[in-house]
């Protein structure tokens, strides 16, 4: 397994190896004690799972306020997504940055996406699946949100903003400078 941090060191790509032969492969596609060895030690209680029939799907960019924060490790079974994770730390050197990884299923790789980033993507491919693990429980409570395509952020999604695909729900979500539940 590989681990490589991005241009923001807290958000992580992930590699596992696969290994394949004339019947297929073969991935440990999880391994807590690799990564707790790698400096990531963290307990994931639950699986997510979504499919994504079309090209330039955006869901996101979304987030838990504590105590249901939320660490992810996102992964592509099937087409490719552009993975954006937004700083929302206030004290961090990096408020308001972005990382922005192209992950697939053909590149078998993953993005740890820590507590304090706000989550989204976008498709590449249509029939796209995206599977996630997550480190606390989902709390509607808690759940929150940015506009996925607010300015202040200058995410160079895939999609035009008149084709992008988007839940009722993610139209809705605040701006940036809008926002008054952030990490501290």
């Amino acid at each position: 397994m590989e681990v490589v941090p991005t241009e923001i060191p807290d958000v992580k790509v992930i590699t596992p190896r696969k290994y394949g032969d004339h019947r297929g492969f073969f991935s440990e596609t999880y391994n807590r004690r690799a990564l707790a060895e790698a400096g990531i030690d963290l307990e994931f209680v639950q699986d997510n799972h979504s499919l994504s029939v079309e090209r330039g799907v955006v869901r996101g960019l979304h987030f838990q306020l504590p105590p249901f924060a939320q660490d992810k490790l996102v992964r592509v079974v099937r087409g490719a997504v552009l993975d954006v994770a937004v700083d929302i730390r206030r004290r961090s050197p990096t408020f308001g940055r972005h990382v922005s990884v192209v992950l697939s299923a053909e590149a078998w790789n993953q993005l740890l996406v820590p507590v304090g980033f706000a989550h989204g993507f976008c498709t590449l491919e249509p029939n796209t699946e995206v599977i996630y693990k997550v480190s606390n429980y989902y709390s509607p409570l808690h759940d929150r949100g940015l506009l996925w395509n607010d300015p202040e952020l200058n995410i160079q999604w895939p999609v035009r903003e008149d084709r992008a695909v988007l839940s009722d729900k993610d139209t809705k979500l605040p701006r940036f400078s809008e926002i008054r539940d952030l990490f501290d």
